[in-house]
């Protein structure tokens, strides 16, 4: 009997999977099965979670939306974000986007909405690279930035530009579930033609009584409200807000002025925040101090920007996805020495501490595991 008879009788589909996977890996050595499998079809490897693209829109101006269909089921919840892995001019690079789909979805499909950052190496070669057939990495789901499991009566959603995918895909989920609670969603664009996927949020506030919309345009005159946001905006769409857990992403401003609207309101812990926007970093210019990368055997002048960009400019090429502090992909140990969080202002120093060097400066001498 072959291994492969043996694995397909084993107890369960994941014994089986996992005594194939070990007779193909006897088989390739000394390489990993996943060599040998790509040349079959990418989405075979079983090192990664892979997805193939099936249709991509670039219709909403600086953004671009994908439709994934990964090779196995990759579960998440609404809200949450996945780590995107795309190789552009033989590089592999990841970055950290938000599914805007239905956590619900019955076909397995991924929608990602993805903002064009004008310095952004992986979101502007998807805008204009990025076509039906070609094979992405997906990693698993990850963050706090959900839905409770039980689900409030009331809800606040506020977005604004591409923050509005965690926010759609809670809508969206919800919608599927039949919710019957009331959701107020107010989204913020530049114009109606800036708003990804607004038909389809206008046919969910259609169909369902309890989920009102509102869009408010910065730029043009013709939304529910208009400019940026204010405290009369959150009155007009939920005057109830104050009694209403709230979920927020998008730019500071918008996310500050949500923050202190709530703050005035006593009402600070219903709210729950992400911003999808790099911190200002403030180069230090009086930076002191020499920042070493013990495994790379590499010291350097602290020059009073972010551990991962001093250990991009050193030659690294760390791990990392977002770049604003939400995947934790970047994450590394900080050998000795002190960090400030750009985000935060708060600074540590404990020897050994794990830290996430997209959002951390060293403060004068410091090494990290790198």
């Amino acid at each position: 009997m072959t291994l492969l008879h043996r694995a397909r009788r084993a107890a369960g589909p994941d014994i089986g999977r996992k005594v194939l996977l070990e007779a193909l890996r006897v088989l390739s050595a000394p390489h990993h099965p996943d060599r040998y499998l790509e040349l079959a079809d990418p989405l075979l490897a079983v090192q990664r979670t892979r997805a193939r693209i099936t249709h991509v829109d670039r219709t909403v101006p600086g953004s671009v939306t994908l439709e994934l269909r990964p090779a196995r089921p990759l579960e998440f919840r609404a809200g949450q974000h996945l780590q995107l892995g795309v190789v552009v001019d033989g590089v592999r690079h990841s970055r950290t986007f938000s599914p805007v789909s239905s956590q619900h979805r019955a076909d397995g499909h991924i929608q990602l909405t993805v903002g064009v950052r004008p310095d952004g190496v992986v979101s502007r070669h998807l805008h204009e690279h990025a076509a039906a057939g070609d094979v992405v990495d997906l990693a698993a789901a990850a963050g706090e930035f959900c839905l409770p499991v039980q689900r409030p009566e009331r809800l606040v959603l506020v977005s604004g530009g591409s923050g509005i995918t965690p926010v759609l895909s809670m809508l969206r989920t919800l919608a599927d579930e039949g919710y019957s609670g009331t959701v107020a969603f107010l989204h913020y664009a530049p114009t109606a033609a800036h708003v990804p996927h607004r038909e389809s949020i206008e046919s969910l506030a259609g169909t369902h009584p309890g989920i009102d919309v509102t869009f408010a345009y910065t730029r043009a005159a013709d939304g529910a409200v208009r400019g940026h946001f204010e405290r009369g905006h959150l009155e007009r769409v939920a005057p109830w807000f104050a009694g209403a857990p709230a979920y927020v992403c998008g730019p500071a401003g918008l996310v500050d002025g949500v923050r202190a609207v709530y703050g005035d309101a006593d009402a600070a812990h219903l709210l729950h925040t992400e911003q999808f926007t790099p911190p200002v970093v403030v180069r230090d210019d009086d930076a002191t101090g020499t920042v070493t990368f013990a495994a790379s055997g590499i010291h350097a002048d602290n020059s009073g920007v972010t551990a991962l960009e001093q250990a991009e400019a050193a030659g690294l090429t760390p791990e990392h996805g977002c770049r604003m502090g939400i995947c934790h992909s970047c994450t590394v140990t900080r050998l000795s020495g002190c960090t400030r969080d750009v985000r935060t202002g708060e600074t540590d120093d404990e020897p050994g501490a794990e830290v996430q060097i997209c959002v951390n400066v060293p403060l004068g001498d410091a090494a990290f595991d790198l």
